[in-house]
């Protein structure tokens, strides 16, 4: 794939989920939602904060949002009460394998 063919992709993937009424997630929500979602558990505020490279007040600012559109959930830490554990929701799952099929149908209309 070309660049300009990964451009187009990722615009005609922006585009089908702004036109579909899908929530409207800001990139970095985006890339701690896929981290959640397609790296192993367990996924804490702390640990999501060190892969991406920003505080944890932004990790949780993001999972705020993303609580409110039940995408994930946090809980507390049983063994260790200072950690809050995300957890992956039915709707984020769902949200997370409907984006990969639009990705996956978009891929398919790119011109060779």
């Amino acid at each position: 794939m070309r660049p300009s063919q990964a451009l187009r992709l990722w615009q005609q993937v922006a585009l089908a989920e702004v036109t579909a009424g899908q929530p409207d997630l800001s990139m970095r929500q985006m890339a701690i939602l896929l981290t959640i979602y397609l790296d192993a558990p367990p996924h804490t505020v702390r640990g999501l904060a060190a892969r991406l490279g920003v505080s944890k007040p932004v990790i949780t600012r993001a999972l705020d949002t993303m609580g409110e559109l039940k995408l994930v959930s946090r809980h507390r830490d049983e063994l260790d009460r200072r950690n809050v554990v995300i957890r992956r929701t039915v709707e984020g799952a769902l949200f997370v394998e409907r984006f990969g099929d639009e990705m996956i149908a978009q891929t398919e209309r790119l011109p060779a």
